[in-house]
């Protein structure tokens, strides 16, 4: 199998108060940048820090790379609109971040990145992949995947990496969107693209992409995170593809009452994993804010879960090897 992590940027996490995903603003820039860096070699390279929240989170990509370093899984990154190049190799779909949801047209090149991305993940299907699991990293996408799945007619309610989920900012975000771009709820049914282009980010626009590429050229797809891969798949529901997906989280995200997993899980006719990393007491005040609901999903926590579950490794040993990357990693903060 193959582990595919999209990452990329978006204006949108500017939004005061809208994502966790770094210390702040000028942070979360770097975030998807780190996180793709931790998951190819095990630490930061051109990224300035391992990402942790304003209340000392680590990044998932930390839960992640431990099952890369039990299993051994090959992993490869694709860049949809980073915003630091990192220093590793990458296949670029997008040159550019995306832009500020509330602007009416933040992926002008949506099409171009679902088209590139389709063709990432059908030569990695064609490689010898038998199943690709598809995470992502974009601080600010559950708001723009709440506009997609809002435009397409999709009943999804998204997650948060706040232990409190911003609502309401998202949802006033989204309606600045639809006004700016002059559409409405339900308007864009069955025109997945458009909606990208007005209302998403191009880590979406990706995610489509390559899914869909992998899926045609016979490999079966395991969709790795929450909500923004929920969202994901109401794109490509939309966009004709009926074959089956399975959508890998963790239990943060399913046991999110502000979000509606299993109900958009069954709308789509996706097959559901869950796993629990049970982190709450592992004796690292960061570690542990993941079970007080920060971080819930990311960088594939779910689907590197679910596999290491499949592969026979047992959850103590994850739990172990995250710690000792913390220690390594953050153990001076």
């Amino acid at each position: 199998m193959t582990f595919v992590l999209v990452a990329g940027t978006t204006e949108t996490a500017r939004i005061e108060g809208i994502s966790a995903a770094g210390a702040d603003p000028e942070a979360m820039a770097t975030t998807p940048t780190a996180d793709a860096e931790l998951l190819i070699e095990g630490e930061p390279i051109d990224a300035p820090a391992v990402p942790v929240s304003p209340a000392g989170c680590p990044t998932p990509a930390l839960v992640t790379r431990a099952v890369r370093d039990l299993d051994g899984f090959d992993a490869r990154v694709i860049d949809a609109g980073l915003a630091t190049d990192p220093g590793i190799d990458t296949t670029t779909i997008a040159e550019q971040p995306g832009g500020d949801v509330r602007t009416g047209v933040p992926v002008p090149e949506a099409d171009a990145i679902w088209e590139r991305g389709r063709e990432a993940g059908k030569e990695l299907a064609d490689a010898s992949s038998d199943r690709i699991y598809v995470g992502e990293t974009i601080p600010g996408g559950t708001t723009t995947s709440l506009g997609v799945a809002r435009a397409l007619g999709v009943d999804l309610s998204v997650s948060s990496s706040l232990p409190q989920n911003p609502v309401e900012r998202k949802r006033g975000a989204v309606r600045a969107g639809f006004d700016a771009s002059e559409i409405e709820p339900d308007g864009l049914v069955g025109e997945p693209r458009r909606a990208v282009r007005l209302q998403g980010d191009p880590v979406l626009a990706g995610v489509a992409g390559v899914v869909e590429g992998a899926l045609s050229a016979g490999a079966s797809v395991t969709m790795a995170g929450g909500t923004q891969m929920l969202a994901a798949a109401a794109l490509l529901r939309h966009a004709g593809i009926g074959a089956p997906l399975e959508l890998a989280t963790t239990a943060y995200v399913a046991a999110d009452a502000s979000a509606t997993v299993r109900e958009t899980v069954d709308e789509l006719d996706l097959s559901l994993t869950v796993t629990d990393p049970e982190l709450g007491d592992c004796g690292h005040a960061g570690i542990e804010r993941f079970a007080a609901g920060e971080g819930k999903e990311g960088v594939g926590m779910g689907g590197a879960l679910a596999l290491a579950r499949r592969r026979g490794i047992e959850l103590q040993a994850v739990r172990d090897r995250t710690e000792r990357l913390y220690d390594r990693l953050l153990g001076a903060i």
